[in-house]
């Protein structure tokens, strides 16, 4: 048996779409706008958020740096971001010649600690980037709060958390912009890909040219910009998996609810949702003492379990900071994630709740 932790799930209108385009040869575009099928697909992305707009680009990084360029982020800014979390978050912010400023996480959900944010305010703060890690959803209302008292603007990094919502409402809308990922790993995807979602015009207005070289009408660059444009084929295959996205979500709660339920008497911390959350069930997260343990024999039963980030990014090679951050540390050394995604059969999930019990049983 080999259960994938993650994988992408294209079918035959995915593949149908892109002959199409291929066929007809119209392969990208550098317009303002973009293709015909990056706009489809912002339509379809603003729509299920419900944001007044959303801006594609060719990925979960790209809108990141996008974002940042847009609040005019600039070397000697600071911009809080959590450790514990995907290097791209912390890379786009020195990519604007910002300096990442780590900050913990809370124990209960992974996502960044608002009280540490308080701590590390300082004069040269332009920025916060909450990330909702695995689909969870960071405290919103401690987040409001600090923006509002200090004037500081929140761009949501919402890479892993596309349908998850807090108080009926999408994360990624609550703030500035919110940026999401398309990655084959995520929720639905777009082969690569991403997207930034504002319900503010200028805002918007600029990402399209920072998308673009900074242009709006051809060599009459008007911002910094980049090529950051999502090819035709790309936005196509994100728009029929947009379609399919209410399905793939209900997929994973259904799995996640019934591995809590086979799995609930062990003694680990199972993944909790707060009180109006809606989690994505982007990654099925566990901690445990014995993680090292689980990972290797549920590994070596074809269950393709993962620890997502044993290095939190303030300590890889290129960062090497001594920032004190003992939740994330504590984090980086017991979370485990488990497969359960839409692929993911109640045999499947059956086989996982049973193998773990014989592992921690011993």
């Amino acid at each position: 048996m080999n259960i994938a932790i993650n994988i992408p799930l294209v079918g035959k209108e995915e593949i149908d779409a892109v002959t199409n385009i291929l066929k007809k040869g119209a392969l990208t575009s550098s317009s303002n706008q973009g293709g015909k099928h990056v706009q489809e697909f912002e339509k379809s992305a603003s729509s299920f958020v419900k944001s007044k707009y959303a801006i594609a680009v060719n990925s979960g990084t790209a809108a990141l740096q996008a974002a940042l360029y847009a609040l005019d982020i600039k070397k000697g800014d600071e911009v809080l971001v959590p450790s514990f979390t995907f290097v791209a978050t912390a890379n786009a912010v020195v990519s604007t010649g910002a300096k990442p400023v780590f900050v913990d996480i809370l124990k209960e959900n992974y996502t960044i600690d608002p009280d540490d944010i308080q701590k590390k305010i300082t004069k040269k703060t332009r920025a916060i980037i909450p990330v909702h890690l695995y689909g969870n959803v960071a405290n919103i209302e401690r987040l409001s709060e600090i923006s509002k008292k200090n004037n500081i603007p929140i761009i949501e990094d919402s890479a892993q958390s596309l349908g998850s919502t807090y108080k009926r409402k999408h994360t990624g809308t609550f703030f500035e912009m919110g940026c999401y990922s398309m990655y084959p790993a995520k929720v639905m995807t777009a082969g690569e890909g991403g997207f930034i979602v504002t319900n503010n015009k200028k805002l918007r207005d600029k990402l399209l040219m920072i998308r673009n070289h900074g242009m709006v009408h051809g060599y009459d660059t008007k911002v910094f910009g980049l090529n950051l444009r999502l090819p035709e084929i790309n936005a196509a295959i994100a728009t029929v998996q947009m379609k399919k996205l209410p399905g793939f979500l209900k997929s994973r709660k259904n799995n996640a609810q019934l591995l809590s339920k086979l799995i609930s008497d062990l003694k680990i911390q199972l993944p909790q949702q707060r009180k109006n959350e809606n989690t994505n069930w982007y990654l099925y997260t566990i901690t445990t003492k014995k993680r090292d343990l689980l990972l290797k024999k549920l590994n070596q039963k074809g269950i393709g379990a993962a620890s997502y980030y044993p290095t939190p990014v303030h300590k890889t090679p290129f960062y090497k900071l001594k920032t004190k951050l003992p939740v994330t540390d504590w984090a980086a050394k017991n979370v485990l994630s488990l497969p359960i995604h839409p692929n993911v059969t109640k045999k499947n999930i059956e086989f996982i709740a049973k193998t773990m019990h014989e592992i921690l049983s011993k």
